[in-house]
């Protein structure tokens, strides 16, 4: 959410002033927009960045952990099957350890990596790509519709853009899920947020398995 002292607080993906009460837990207010249906922090509620980046050292990313590379795979596998050969990315938020450039490298296409924190190379961010992940980093977006917008950017026509975040499904106990218990978690997204995000920009949307969604930027050969 962004804007001058005193303006109306305007939802962070679709601008829309169309936001309400949504929960209020772990020390935190949420809004809901009615228009997109993101359902996010409120701003004075956010880390501030100091704060942000401690908690980020505490996650466990290893990239040679078999897990956590299993758990990637749900991204890399089907985002690899349609992409064509030597086509070259962006891993968008890659971490402290940048596992999945590193998967994508092993299967044929180099990666290149850009992290606010952990990996800051504004050169990556003056070329485009064939394709851009952004796995567990979506939730973390204080401003979504921004970063999406620098998304379709880098992304080459033809592009595709590999999102991996847990939905919010309705009905779900908010203030009991884990997702909604880290504090750098400001931005959660609904299936049909997903929805209105591709058709915000033009993309096709494929969802290959849970809290996955391929997006594919129109053009190229």
């Amino acid at each position: 959410m962004s804007g001058t002292a005193g303006a109306a607080p305007r939802c962070p993906l679709c601008a829309s002033p169309r936001i309400a009460p949504f929960a209020q837990a772990h020390g935190r207010r949420y809004l809901d927009c009615a228009e997109c249906g993101l359902v996010h922090a409120a701003p004075e509620d956010r880390l501030g960045p100091e704060a942000e980046r401690a908690h980020y050292g505490t996650h466990r990313n290893d990239p040679a952990d078999p897990g956590y590379r299993a758990f990637l795979a749900r991204v890399a596998d089907p985002l690899a099957a349609r992409l064509a050969p030597g086509a070259r990315g962006l891993d968008y938020g890659c971490g402290p350890g940048p596992a999945l450039a590193m998967m994508m490298a092993e299967r044929g296409f180099p990666t290149a990596v850009y992290d606010p924190f952990f990996a800051p190379d504004a050169e990556a961010l003056r070329r485009t790509y064939d394709f851009i992940t952004c796995t567990e980093t979506a939730e973390h977006f204080f401003e979504p519709g921004d970063e999406l917008a620098r998304l379709d950017g880098l992304l080459r026509p033809g592009g595709i853009l590999a999102v991996m975040t847990e939905v919010l499904e309705d009905g779900r106990d908010f203030a009991g899920w884990r997702y909604a218990r880290d504090p750098t978690h400001v931005s959660f997204y609904r299936p049909r947020t997903l929805r209105w995000i591709a058709e915000r920009h033009g993309w096709a949307m494929e969802s290959p398995s849970r809290n996955v969604a391929l997006f594919g930027k129109p053009g190229g050969p």
